[in-house]
């Protein structure tokens, strides 16, 4: 008894703590310190972000100084100087630059193509939407096939989504045959188009150019005519869809540029003649080529007393980008100041095509302007711009283009010698 006793009384000693591996420490401070090690990481990440170097410490003060680079703005660039980026839409002309992304409303027509032509040829990507009501696709076969064109079957009156840089907006019948064979629909083009396309400029920060008429003048009781004049038109004549579409298409446009601050521009584009034009328009140029070409009697509307200036087609596209690429909204007149009388117009195109092409007078037509000679003095002051070709240099190049669309000659397409 006295042995169990003392086996029962005696003291067990301490377990003996166990030594573990290195594997076996590191999985039981994983899996048994989760909390710990969370702990340890928030802090030592904590200490690293207040005391540890700035995260462009290593970068140079012009790397720095960079700005972040919309792709937008990339079209902008200089190729020569990487960092010089105006995230404005505004490109300083002293800056060699790389090609735009440009829309041409209207760009299969008679001035749109031409315009096209002038852009694709300074290295600018052009896309080109047309209905084809009065355009035609032959004035731009010269670009098919060539990547920076692109070509889109569209009426503006409807929206449309596309990223560009610039909007040239020439979308619109602009001869009295066709804006009055759907005068509801002209209008419709002039406000409904013009408020999609600077809707189009407002989403993307796009500049965009207003081509809008002397139009806008009517039957001046000013001569000649200058920008600040308010013009006498008829609102409910037969030309009022297009004279007063005109009008309302520029109030959009300085509507949208006081109010939401829209980078905008306004031509008022005079008489314009030149190769691509519509045959039969019913202006008064081509249809006096036209006419005397094919051995009929130029129609002169009225006692033919009636003025008109006339400009050659290039001289206004060179305009047209010297408005948009300058710093001034406009508008602007862009036409020649040489005024002729439709009888003295008819002398030059007999002594051009056939000096026995003989006349004939018919009634004038409806609210037909007397009087049409634009003041150019702000296009020279502001744009350096003034017209080069005469209409006696110029008009046998529009009847060279004429004869052979007429008569047909296969080495000719677009206005253009294939040789």
């Amino acid at each position: 008894m006295a042995d169990i006793i003392h086996t029962h009384s005696r003291r067990q000693p301490p377990p003996r703590s166990r030594r573990l591996s290195p594997s076996s420490a590191v999985h039981y401070v994983l899996q048994e310190q989760r909390v710990l090690c969370l702990l340890v990481g928030v802090g030592l990440s904590a200490i690293m972000f207040t005391f540890g170097p700035s995260p462009g410490a290593g970068i140079s003060a012009a790397q720095s100084a960079t700005p972040i680079i919309p792709r937008r703005v990339m079209y902008e660039t200089s190729q020569t100087s990487q960092h010089a980026v105006n995230a404005g839409g505004r490109i300083p002309m002293e800056l060699k630059r790389k090609g735009l992304r440009i829309l041409v409303t209207g760009g299969a027509g008679f001035v749109g193509s031409h315009l096209v032509d002038r852009l694709i040829a300074r290295g600018d990507s052009v896309i080109v939407i047309d209905n084809f009501f009065t355009g035609r696709k032959e004035n731009l076969l010269q670009h098919f096939g060539n990547p920076r064109f692109e070509l889109i079957r569209h009426d503006v009156v409807e929206p449309i989504l596309l990223e560009v840089d610039q909007i040239y907006h020439l979308a619109c019948p602009a001869s009295p045959v066709y804006y009055k064979y759907n005068p509801v629909k002209t209008i419709k083009t002039n406000v409904m188009g013009t408020l999609n396309m600077l809707g189009l400029a407002k989403r993307v920060g796009a500049r965009f150019l207003l081509t809008s008429t002397s139009e806008v003048y009517g039957d001046p009781l000013e001569h000649p005519q200058t920008e600040t004049y308010w013009g006498n038109v008829n609102p409910i004549g037969v030309r009022s869809c297009y004279d007063e579409g005109k009008r309302t298409a520029e109030t959009l446009t300085m509507d949208y540029h006081r109010g939401l601050n829209i980078e905008v521009r306004i031509a008022r584009i005079f008489n314009t003649y030149g190769p691509r034009m519509c045959l039969d328009d019913g202006r008064v140029v081509s249809n006096f080529v036209a006419q005397a070409l094919r051995k009929e009697s130029m129609t002169v509307y009225g006692d033919g007393k009636q003025t008109r200036s006339f400009q050659y087609v290039s001289d206004l596209v060179e305009g047209l980008i010297r408005l948009m690429e300058g710093d001034h909204v406009g508008p602007f007149n862009l036409g020649n100041p040489g005024e002729f009388t439709m009888l003295e117009l008819a002398k030059v195109v007999q002594d051009t095509i056939d000096p026995n092409a003989k006349i004939e007078f018919k009634p004038n037509t409806e609210d037909d302007p007397h009087k049409r000679k634009p003041d150019i003095t702000r296009a020279k002051q502001h744009l350096g711009w003034e017209p080069t070709i005469s209409l006696r240099e110029g008009l046998p190049l529009m009847v060279s283009d004429f004869r052979k669309r007429i008569f047909g000659d296969e080495k000719f397409v677009s206005g253009v010698d294939t040789q």
